[in-house]
Parts: structure tokens; C-alpha cells; sequence
């Protein structure tokens, strides 16, 4: 009796407690679909216990308010414009907001820039980029010239979705390569390599590997000198929402005239969660016609020029909540606190004797990219450091800079919740990670002597 006891509540589901279950001694489905159901809140404890392992998002962390609009509208499809006009308003609002703090400009009082959101500024970048080789290869068809080798001006030091673009669309990549003393592009040598073929030049309003500001103005003043109408893509999916309001007096933005387009992430340092970007353009004469889809879907007429189709509006009106939350002395609030925190940890860093790659005092993003210096006289790697950071929590990168470049890497992203006795505990913490790895280098030295 008590065998079978045993064996009925071994196989039973119904239990009080998750792991008494038996969902708790089984393997999570990975390839095929279960055959039965299983209890929510089983469900539930079972992804969340399997997720443990993933970094910690606090520093990615929203309002209480925020996360309920998220939740409210999660099941809102803004393609749907008949159903959701109110969302679709918003997206419009936040568009028109970001048109001019990037210094749009303004025809009767409105801005005549346009701009959609994106999933990221992934899907934003590639939608930029298929607009200037559109417009190009229409200007080139006009004048009856080849339009078989279109290229695309950038650094050496670009994220990966640049590659990608260029892939994907067949465009070929003309780099400006990165040095082991400088990591941005360089505005002559950009510029030098404009010919017929060039579909526009992509510069960076903050770099993934140092997050420092590539020279805009510089690259768009000798533009002018030179009677070059290239156009300028601004990739500011960082710095989109950090230098308006910590280095305003900065030229970079639509106020220039050779920028026509711009993109910016939401999830980045517009304080929203992953899945929002935006894509705008100083006006609707550089989003060729041929890009933009007039569509009858679901009861209504609608414009579409976004490479998804289905975007949820949950994203799109956090964004808003924040814009009209903070406002503009919030955002600055903010981001002049990260900048004070990243050239805190800059300083303390440097003492320790690391190399900062990174820029300081709002000349930069609020990152922080170091490296060991040749003082510090160690044999380890800034890998080493990064695996034994992560010891203590910390999440660190080691990076290859920029091929060109030839060195390692290290970056730290001072975001919202990171405070300065957060930023006092990494700086503890990599004492203690280069005391370790030095006695480990003694005590390998003395096993091989020995």
C-alpha cells in the first residue's frame, strides 16, 4: 500500500508544492511539444527557475507605471491603424518629439522630418540604408549612369548590423580603419573615399567598443568645402538620448545639412526595455516613394516603411511615458549623473594604472573602455580579469578592439541604477580580481621554478 501511495503521488501533478510535482523531476520541453497540459503556476516556476542563470536586469529596470502601460497594451498591434489610432498617435508624438531635439527642420511651425519606430536600431539602420541606396540608384538611373556597385563609408570599428546591411543589401563596405590610437573614424580619410558609387557615409554618436562621438560636423564641413552632396547617416542609438542633454552645444544632427537620417534606440539610454528604435529622416524627399507601401489592411488605408510588419505598441507608448515623464530636466538629470559616475570609475581606473580608451566630461557616452597598461607589468590578459570579475557578479566584457587596432579591451556601461556606491564596489572588486590573478601568476612561477 504504501508502494503504491508512493508511486501515485511520484506521477500526480496535483500538489501544493511546484517541486513536489512531477513536472519538477522531468526534462523542459526543448524539442517537440508536450502531449499534455501543465499547471500555470508550474509553468511559470519553471521558466523563471530556468532563466536564473541569465545576467541580471536591474540595470535595466522601468517604473512601476511604465511596466503596467507595457502590460496593458502588450496585446496592441499598431499595423492596425482602424483598431488602434491612439497608438498609432502616440508613435507620431514621440517621432515629432525626437524630430526636434535632433534640430529637424521646420516648415510653418511643424518639423518636416518623418520617422517610423523600429523593433531596434538594427531594423532602423537597415531601413536608413536601403533609403540611400535607393536614392541614389534613382538619381544615378536619371543621369544614365551604372548603378551596379554602390558602397557605404564607414569605420572599421562599426557595430555588426552595419555588416550586415551591406550584406544583405549588396552594397560593398569602404572602412576607414581604426588605430591603436585612434578608435573613430576619420573625417578626411572618410571623405577622400567618396566617389560616384557612394550611397552616404555612416558616422557614430557613441561607439559600441568606446562609446566615443565620431566627428559629424567635421565630416559634413568638408563635404560643403567640397561641393559633396553625400549624404550622412547618423547612427546615434546611444548618444541619441545622452548628448542633447549632456553636450547640447554638440553639432551632429539634422541642424547639419548633409544629414538626412538618423536612428536612435529606445532601449538604450531612452530608459525603455528592449525592443524599441527609431528611424527618422530631415524629410519625406529622402525616403524614396518606391520604400513606402500604401496598403489597404483591416479596414483602412495606411502608409507602411518598416521592414516588420506586426510592431506591438507596448514599446512605443513606454517610450512616450518616459518622454513626458522625465522631460527634458529629468533626461538631463539623469545622464549628467552616468557621466559623473563613468568619470569617476575613468579616474579611479587610471590610478589603478588601466589605459582609458573612453572619453570624459560628456565628450562621450557614460561608458567606460579601458585596458591594462604596460605599468601594471602583468602577464594576464583583460580577459582574465573579465572571467574573474565574474566571480563577484560582475558582467565586464573583454573585447578584440577594431581589427586594425590590434589590442584588448575592456568596457564598462554606467546606466540608470548604477550609482556610485555600486560604481565603489566594482572598483573594490577589480582590486581584489588583479590581486588574485597576480598571486595566481606568483604561484604558477613558483611551481615551475620548483
Amino acid at each position: 500500500m504504501a508502494g503504491q501511495l508512493s508511486k501515485h503521488f511520484r506521477v500526480s501533478s496535483r500538489t501544493s508544492n511546484v517541486y513536489g510535482s512531477r513536472f519538477a523531476s522531468q526534462h523542459m520541453p526543448s524539442q517537440y511539444f508536450p502531449e499534455e497540459e501543465m499547471p500555470k503556476d508550474v509553468a511559470y516556476r519553471m521558466i523563471k527557475d530556468d532563466l536564473i542563470l541569465d545576467g541580471h536586469p536591474m540595470l535595466n529596470g522601468q517604473e512601476e507605471e511604465a511596466e503596467k502601460l507595457i502590460a496593458e497594451s502588450s496585446n496592441k498591434n499598431v499595423v492596425d491603424q482602424e483598431e488602434y489610432p491612439k497608438s498609432v498617435e502616440t508613435e507620431h508624438r514621440c517621432i515629432n518629439i525626437l524630430a526636434n531635439l535632433f534640430h529637424a527642420p521646420t516648415e510653418n511651425n511643424e518639423t518636416t522630418a518623418i520617422g517610423t519606430a523600429c523593433i531596434g536600431s538594427s531594423e532602423a539602420i537597415m531601413l536608413a540604408v536601403l533609403a540611400m541606396k535607393k536614392r541614389w540608384q534613382n538619381a544615378r538611373e536619371a543621369a544614365g549612369q551604372d548603378t551596379s556597385s554602390p558602397n557605404l563609408i564607414m569605420s572599421s570599428g562599426v557595430q555588426v548590423c552595419w555588416e550586415k546591411a551591406a550584406r544583405y543589401f549588396e552594397i560593398e563596405e569602404k572602412l576607414v580603419p581604426c588605430t591603436s590610437t585612434r578608435y573613430v573614424i576619420d573625417p578626411v580619410q572618410a571623405v577622400d573615399l567618396v566617389d560616384g558609387n557612394t550611397i552616404g557615409i555612416c558616422a557614430i554618436l557613441g561607439t559600441t567598443y568606446t562609446g566615443q562621438y565620431e566627428d559629424v560636423k567635421g565630416i559634413n564641413n568638408l563635404l560643403v568645402q567640397r561641393g559633396l552632396d553625400t549624404p550622412i547617416h547618423v547612427d546615434a542609438a546611444s548618444g541619441g538620448f545622452v548628448a542633447p542633454f549632456v553636450n547640447p552645444s554638440l553639432e551632429w544632427d539634422f541642424a547639419l545639412s548633409n544629414v538626412v537620417s538618423i536612428n536612435v534606440s529606445g532601449h538604450k539610454y531612452g530608459l525603455v526595455y528592449p525592443g524599441i528604435g527609431w528611424a527618422l529622416w530631415r524629410s519625406s524627399s529622402y525616403l524614396p516613394d518606391d520604400l513606402i507601401f500604401n496598403i489597404h489592411y483591416l479596414g483602412s488605408d495606411q502608409l507602411n516603411f518598416t521592414l516588420n510588419f506586426s510592431k506591438p505598441a507596448s514599446h512605443i507608448i513606454a517610450q512616450y511615458y518616459q518622454m513626458i515623464r522625465l522631460g527634458k530636466r529629468g533626461y538631463t538629470a539623469i545622464m549628467t549623473n552616468l557621466t559623473d559616475t563613468a568619470d569617476y570609475l575613468s579616474s579611479q581606473l587610471s590610478a589603478l594604472g588601466f589605459i582609458i580608451m573612453s572619453e570624459g566630461s560628456g565628450d562621450g557616452l557614460p561608458v567606460v573602455a579601458f585596458r591594462l597598461g604596460p605599468e601594471q607589468g602583468v602577464l594576464f590578459d583583460e580577459f582574465a580579469v573579465s572571467a574573474k570579475l565574474r566571480e563577484r557578479g560582475w558582467i565586464v566584457p573583454a573585447y578584440k578592439m577594431a581589427a586594425d587596432a590590434g589590442m584588448n579591451m575592456m568596457r564598462a556601461v554606467v546606466r540608470e541604477e548604477f550609482s556610485r556606491s555600486r560604481c565603489e564596489s566594482l572598483v573594490c572588486d577589480i582590486r581584489w580580481a588583479l590581486k588574485a590573478l597576480v598571486e595566481r601568476e606568483v604561484l604558477n612561477v613558483q611551481r615551475y621554478q620548483a
